[in-house]
């Protein structure tokens, strides 16, 4: 039973060994089989999920200040020994991280929703919602949005995806893949297996704010110096201006206002209450993001074979922490790829949606019950490059092979 978090799933191993064609579904095919009752926005359901989240988050917080005199009493009352209480107080506080991280991530995707307009048929409902979610996660929603979108529009375009695009081989400086030696590759991408576990520890804590301050696995065409907090950033169009400066007007009252509450509690307790929770809220998405788009098996398209329908199935559907994925994370693992194609329809309805496109896409559905923790470090270390031509193309792992080969008669190079 244990083994099974450490085998990739029979969805990957089946498209693994399967030559891959790009598909032909049409846009008609994929819209007339989804009711349209289930693009309805309704306000106060999109607002019950945002308060039962912000509730629980607040009850969480209050009880995590309950910790400390807990553990005191018990001490004091019950003569516990000294060992006995470190562990119980370990416990529970490990015990807090965990769930407030969880409950802080749903606050990120419920504002992701809000950003695509399903939290109300209001936009000024959905802005107001998502503005002040991310704030507090430390998140330009603005910036943020407006990229976001644009991720939305180009999906799995090497050209013009906004983010976790593929270096190439070039990039890493490696010889034609007609004259590389397996030499070459090792020395260019070899690591040992401890510097790989705390490069992907590094990701999971800073990758999202690396994305937001200097546009780290961002899109090579932008200059250096490109971020989310610049107004006048090529990132955004000159009618964002005004919200990017609102997002930065909202992160530094949010900055404000925690440094005041850390000189009133003590910097132990922003630690404990929220940095921690805050870092597990950009490691759940930092994989969940990750993971949706790099995959071994997988394609990237350039322009002359990329369009929108190939981009938006080109993700892929993972069931990340299971029924809390589903509860907390409001879907966004488990039907990304109807989210790429429908992110109209709010999150409660995308599961139907999910069962409708399916009876559609039927092999070029992507889905996969690898654990995802495998998964994370499956991509990591198989996820390497892509080459510099090829219309269609597939990451290369450490050796220069790709876990996916072209169907005969694809024209490609």
């Amino acid at each position: 039973m244990f083994s099974a978090y450490f085998r990739d799933g029979p969805e990957y191993k089946r498209r693994k060994v399967t030559p891959f064609s790009p598909s032909q579904v049409t846009w008609s095919e994929l819209y007339t089989v989804v009711p349209r009752r289930l693009f309805l926005k309704n306000t106060l359901k999109g607002l019950s999920y945002v308060a039962r989240d912000v509730s629980l988050a607040y009850l969480l917080y209050q009880l995590a200040w309950q910790i400390s005199p807990f553990v005191s009493f018990l001490q004091s009352n019950c003569h516990i020994s000294p060992l006995a209480v470190l562990f119980m107080k370990t416990s529970l506080w490990l015990c807090y991280w965990h769930c407030q991280g969880i409950l802080l991530t749903s606050w990120w995707c419920l504002a992701h929703e809000a950003s695509h307009g399903t939290l109300s048929s209001h936009q000024w409902v959905n802005d107001s919602v998502g503005f002040l979610l991310h704030t507090f996660l430390l998140v330009p929603y603005f910036a943020w949005k407006s990229s976001h979108h644009s991720h939305h529009q180009a999906t799995v375009s090497v050209e013009r995806d906004e983010n976790y695009v593929p270096p190439t081989r070039s990039q890493f400086r490696l010889p034609p893949s007609n004259l590389a030696r397996v030499a070459d590759y090792r020395e260019a991408l070899e690591e040992s297996p401890i510097y790989t576990f705390l490069r992907i520890i590094t990701m999971q804590i800073l990758g999202l704010h690396s994305y937001l301050f200097f546009n780290c696995k961002g899109s090579p065409r932008y200059p250096p110096g490109t971020n989310h907090f610049d107004p006048n950033s090529v990132l955004f169009k000159p009618h964002e201006k005004n919200g990017i400066i609102a997002s930065d007007v909202g992160l530094s009252a949010m900055c404000s206002l925690l440094y005041i509450w850390t000189k009133y509690v003590g910097f132990l307790n922003f630690i404990r209450l929220y940095m921690i929770p805050f870092m597990l809220v950009n490691h759940w998405i930092v994989m969940l993001t990750y993971l949706q788009h790099t995959d071994p098996t997988i394609p990237y398209y350039r322009e002359k074979e990329w369009s929108w329908i190939r981009g938006a199935i080109s993700t892929v559907d993972r069931p990340l922490l299971g029924w809390i994925g589903r509860v907390f994370f409001h879907n966004v693992s488990h039907n990304h790829i109807s989210h790429h194609l429908f992110s109209s329809i709010p999150f409660y309805n995308q599961p139907e949606a999910t069962e409708c496109i399916k009876a559609v896409l039927k092999d070029d559905y992507n889905y996969d019950s690898t654990n995802s923790f495998r998964a994370l470090y499956r991509s990591f270390v198989e996820c390497e490059f892509i080459e510099d031509d090829g219309d269609i193309v597939f990451y290369k792992n450490r050796e220069g092979k790709a876990a996916r080969v072209l169907a005969t008669g694809v024209n490609q190079k």
